[in-house]
C-alpha cells in the first residue's frame, strides 16, 4: 500500500495524517491496521486474502479533518474482529457498498447494526436502513462531497465514489472496477464488456485523480489506468477473434479460455472463463448487429 498512517492517540485521525504527508510520502505510525491511503480517506484491509481478493478487502473510512464522523466504503467480510475495528474508530454516519459480491456487502448488515449507520448500494436488495445509490448524486457526509458514478460491467451494480476535493486531483473509490494490481474480472452474464468499456471511458474522463481500489494497494492517474484497462481488454478481445478464426466461430467458452488463458492459475480459471464468456457475447452481438 502506498502509505500507513493510523490516528495518533488524542487527535483526530485526518489531521494527524495531514502533518505526516510531504510530497506524496507517508511515513508509518504506531498502528498498522488503519493505513491513509489519501488526505480524506483510511483503509483497513480485512482478513480475506485470496485469489480473487489479492490481498484482502480494503474497507475504507472517509472523513474531513475537522469532521466529528465518517463514511465507510465496503465494510467487506462478515468477520466480527474487522467489522468491530471499523466501528471503533468513532462515529459512522454512513456505509456505503460499491457493488453486490460478499467480499464487500457481507458484514454490511453487522456494521449497521454496530453503529446505527444506514446501508446504500446501487441494488435496493443490498440496502439497510438507506436508499438506493443515484446515478450522478452528490452525497454530502462527514464533511466530504461524495459523487456516485454508475460504472456497471464488473457487475451491473457496480458504482464508484469520487472525491473531488481529495487533494491536488481527487480521488475515485473504484471498487472492483479497477484494482490495484492485475486486471478485474467480468461477472458474466450479470457483467458485461459493453457497459465495462463506457465505465472506463468514464473514468478516464476525470483525469489524474487517484484510485482507491477495493483490492490491492493505491495508484496514481485514473486517467492512465483506465485507459491502460482498456488496452488490455482490446489486446485480449484481438486474441479470441484469433482463436476463434482457429477454432470455429461457435468455439466453446472452455476451448476458447484454454487458447487465450493457457497460463492461468486452476484458482482462477472460472473467472477467466466468465471473462471470455462477456467477450465472446461482445464480439457475437456487434457481428449479429
Amino acid at each position: 500500500m502506498l502509505c500507513s498512517i493510523p490516528a495518533v492517540n488524542g487527535g483526530n485521525a485526518a489531521e494527524n495524517a495531514k502533518r505526516r504527508c510531504k510530497d506524496g510520502t507517508v511515513t508509518p505510525a504506531s498502528n498498522p491496521i488503519l493505513q491513509r491511503s489519501s488526505a480524506l480517506t483510511q483503509f483497513i484491509l480485512a482478513p480475506n486474502p485470496g485469489p480473487m481478493s489479492l490481498d484482502g478487502t480494503n474497507s475504507y473510512v472517509i472523513s474531513a479533518a475537522e469532521a466529528d464522523a465518517s463514511v465507510v466504503v465496503d465494510p467487506g467480510p462478515a468477520d466480527e474482529g474487522h467489522l468491530r475495528r471499523l466501528a471503533d474508530l468513532g462515529r459512522v454516519e454512513l456505509i456505503l457498498v460499491t457493488h453486490r459480491h460478499a467480499d464487500h456487502t457481507a458484514g454490511s448488515v453487522r456494521l449497521q447494526e454496530l453503529t446505527g449507520a444506514p446501508v446504500r448500494a446501487a441494488d435496493p436488495r443490498h440496502c439497510h436502513g438507506g436508499e438506493p445509490l443515484r446515478d450522478g448524486e452528490t452525497i454530502r457526509a462527514a464533511g466530504v462531497s461524495i459523487q456516485v458514478l454508475a460504472t456497471p460491467g464488473h457487475t451491473s451494480d457496480s458504482v464508484c465514489f469520487h472525491l473531488p476535493d481529495d487533494g491536488a486531483h481527487g480521488s475515485v473509490l473504484t471498487g472492483d472496477t479497477i484494482l490495484g494490481r492485475g486486471t478485474t474480472m467480468l461477472d458474466y452474464p450479470d457483467g458485461a464488456l459493453g457497459d465495462y468499456l463506457e465505465s472506463l471511458d468514464l473514468l478516464e474522463a476525470i483525469g489524474q485523480a487517484a484510485v482507491l481500489p477495493a483490492h490491492g494497494p493505491v495508484l496514481p492517474s485514473l486517467e492512465a489506468i483506465a485507459r491502460a484497462y482498456r488496452g488490455h481488454r482490446l489486446e485480449r478481445l484481438g486474441q479470441i477473434r484469433e482463436a476463434l478464426q482457429r477454432l470455429g466461430r461457435d468455439a466453446t467458452v472452455a476451448a476458447v479460455a484454454d487458447a487465450v488463458y493457457a497460463d492461468v492459475e486452476p484458482s482462477v480459471r472460472r473467472a477467466a472463463e466468465m471473462s471470455v464468456a462477456a467477450q465472446l457475447d461482445y464480439l457475437r452481438g456487434r457481428a449479429g448487429g
